[in-house]
């Protein structure tokens, strides 16, 4: 712990009918915090369940065998239940999670997590909101005719793309920003009809380039004539000349120098991924930050904020995942939002404020454990609990483990901190069984064609097996017109092992001190010592590619 990590604790803990309440430094490092965090989360897992509200079929990110019940969002959302019958009074001989867990899991849950009144079309997807004609995006807002992304804002016909915004007829773009007509690029900003770039801002018609700015018909980072160019470009709708593309570039690439740090609009920060951002120590992925600390994800404007996981919109908050949209001192909370303020330990909230340990409430003040209190109530047996916690260390840490509504492998901790079912059965935790496939195929499999060139209508008709996770799939019509258009063949592996493709190629979550290759600046990257890039700081990076 820093003396800046003590300041901010201070700043961040509660004052409660007028008695402050300390927050304890972490008893665990920050990594195992952010692992808490991410195993109460599932994107990228949908399963097919019954409301049990209403008794209709629906998508879901809880699968079938989980004990809770499940509903609809519209039916989670209407008065045709009160969560408030759930409510429980506080036992003070027992530890306060595990009184917690027991009425968490006792209340409904909402099937997804989607702003469903704006989308349409749009029932396979989850964490997401106001889309239209989407399949299978998962952490995206405001896209339309998008398909097996996460990460998407403001994005129009794009498929296989992970946190990418305002792009349109994209495909296996990475971290890029307003790009057109293009695949295969990584950290890109206003390219357009370009194939396999890296670090390049405002090109056009270019392939297998590094670090270039404003720059048209290039091709290995060389001038090249436009009918060159289309020869080359040509070549790609070949699933093995395309492979044997990406295996060039990747050697191609590590030629050019990278900065040491993915930022743009930053001061003062340690982190990587980080955009418009002022005093943020060690965040990632995030944009509008303004003095932060352990921030993962975190996306519209932040401030004086610690240990959140894919948090916006929001001040005061601390050890929180997926809380946001106009919240306000927020402690071990999961999943509340909208006009939030003044929250210990919920979950399921929304338009709540002065709540502690509540689960499934909207438009509530002044309850604990789902029952209604007195201000004066509230705010006598709220200090209790903080004191009956103090006792039992449990004031201040993150929701553990046990409270997650999924297995290990099924939440999106699983992405970070991969572990075996033997590990995470021995660390005492859930690991759940891989559903049967419905009307699994028992084989044989199809074949998808090599050259895009070749491939017809049929192709949507056939079932392919992934060959590395053995799944089966398929290509659906919206995909193959994507392909056509871009002149790229078909996938032939799953969404799932694609998605996890597209994360290896991104920075890990972690820091190294190193030295800039060029001047011997001492810099902190997310770049490991012995990875093969060259690395240069911010005025050493300025100075080869400008």
């Amino acid at each position: 712990m820093t003396e800046e990590d003590l300041q901010m604790l201070d700043a961040l803990s509660p004052i409660i009918g007028g008695k402050k309440y300390p927050l304890p430094p972490p008893t665990i490092c920050p990594e195992e915090r952010e692992r808490m965090r991410l195993a109460q989360t599932n994107h990228i897992n949908l399963y097919e369940r019954t409301c049990d509200l209403s008794g209709e079929k629906m998508i879901s990110s809880i699968s079938p065998d989980k004990p809770f019940k499940v509903y609809k969002q519209e039916q989670w959302y209407s008065d045709r239940w009160d969560p408030l019958e759930y409510g429980k009074e506080f036992d003070f001989s027992r530890p306060f999670f595990d009184q917690f867990k027991e009425l968490s899991w006792s209340v409904p849950k909402p099937a997804l997590f989607t702003a469903f009144q704006y989308d349409e079309n749009c029932a396979y997807t989850n964490n997401a909101g106001k889309n239209k004609n989407c399949y299978l995006i998962f952490d995206s807002d405001e896209n339309r005719d998008c398909y097996y992304s996460y990460s998407l804002n403001g994005c129009v016909d794009c498929s296989d793309c992970y946190r990418a915004r305002k792009c349109t007829l994209c495909c296996e773009c990475i971290d890029c920003v307003q790009c057109y007509e293009s695949i295969y690029l990584q950290d890109c900003e206003n390219c357009s009809n370009s194939a396999f770039l890296k670090n390049c801002i405002g090109c056009k018609n270019c392939l297998m380039c590094s670090n270039l700015r404003n720059k048209e018909y290039y091709v290995e980072n060389k001038k090249v004539t436009p009918e060159q160019f289309a020869e080359y470009r040509a070549l790609l709708g070949s699933r093995k000349s395309l492979q044997r593309a990406g295996e060039r570039f990747a050697k191609l690439k590590l030629e050019y120098p990278q900065k040491y740090i993915h930022g743009v609009q930053i001061e003062n920060v340690v982190g990587d991924y980080l955009v418009n951002s002022k005093n943020a120590y060690m965040c990632f992925d995030s944009e509008d930050l303004w003095d932060c600390r352990y921030v993962y994800q975190g996306f519209m404007p932040l401030k004086n904020c610690m240990d959140l996981q894919e948090c916006g919109e929001g001040e005061r908050l601390y050890n929180c995942s997926v809380v946001g949209y106009n919240a306000n001192s927020l402690i071990g909370c999961d999943q509340c939002l909208q006009q939030v303020s003044d929250l210990l330990y919920c979950t399921h909230c929304f338009h709540c404020t002065n709540c502690f340990g509540c689960s499934g409430l909207r438009n509530r003040k002044y309850c604990i454990f789902n029952k209604q209190y007195t201000k004066e109530a509230y705010d006598a047996l709220a200090g209790k609990m903080i004191e009956h916690m103090q006792k039992t260390n449990e004031w201040g840490q993150c929701l553990p483990m046990e409270m997650s509504m999924f297995g290990y492998n099924e939440s999106t901790v699983q992405e970070y901190f991969p572990l075996t079912k033997q590990d995470v059965e021995a660390r005492g935790w859930m690991w759940s069984p891989v559903p049967e496939q419905k009307d699994a195929h028992p084989g044989p499999f199809s074949n998808v064609p090599d050259d895009i060139g070749d491939t017809t209508e049929a192709v949507c008709k056939g079932i392919y097996q992934c060959p590395v996770t053995k799944k089966a799939f398929k290509i659906v019509e919206q995909e193959l017109e994507l392909a056509q258009k871009l002149h790229i063949p078909l996938p032939v592996t799953s969404f799932f092992q694609r998605h996890k493709e597209r994360m290896a190629l991104r920075n890990p979550r972690k820091l190294w001190k190193r030295t800039c290759s060029k001047c011997s600046k001492e810099v902190i990257t997310s770049y490991a010592p012995e990875r093969p890039e060259e690395i240069v700081c911010e005025e050493c990076y300025a100075k080869a590619v400008y």
